[in-house]
């Protein structure tokens, strides 16, 4: 068969010249409308949750916000991972998100849980001096 094949290209030199060159123009207009980045995005969709509370120790950021802050947002639909840091008056929630969510309507659904969790958080944890802030990245 390989035969039939050059002996068909030895013979049919300009049909086959016409399609080599109609493949070189069609592969250089193809590559003109590739989309190139310098740096491609290779990061995973996540949201990142800081939270402060200048007062508390990080055994008492682990329990009273980083905890109750994990179990609201535990059950949000096609989450990958949920990671924490609970320090000294900080806590660092990453919440990592399947390729396919749209990293809009990812935040949104935390914001959702994120006000469900403040009312989870005790109110009277210092004596009158309790504000915890948080905000999202």
């Amino acid at each position: 068969m390989l035969d039939r094949i050059i002996k068909f290209s030895i013979k049919n030199k300009i049909i086959i010249g016409l399609m080599t060159l109609l493949l070189i123009i069609w592969g250089a207009w193809s590559a003109t409308k590739l989309p190139i980045d310098a740096v491609p995005d290779i990061t995973n969709n996540q949201v990142q949750i800081f939270t402060t509370c200048p007062t508390l120790a990080g055994q008492e950021v682990e329990q009273l916000v980083t905890f109750p802050i994990e179990q609201s947002i535990a059950n949000v639909p096609k989450i990958e991972e949920i990671r924490s840091i609970s320090r000294f008056g900080l806590s660092v929630i990453t919440v990592v998100f399947e390729e396919d969510v749209d990293i809009y309507f990812a935040r949104q659904l935390i914001n959702e849980r994120l006000k469900e969790a403040v009312d989870k958080i005790p109110r009277n944890w210092l004596a009158g001096n309790g504000t915890c802030q948080y905000r999202f990245r």
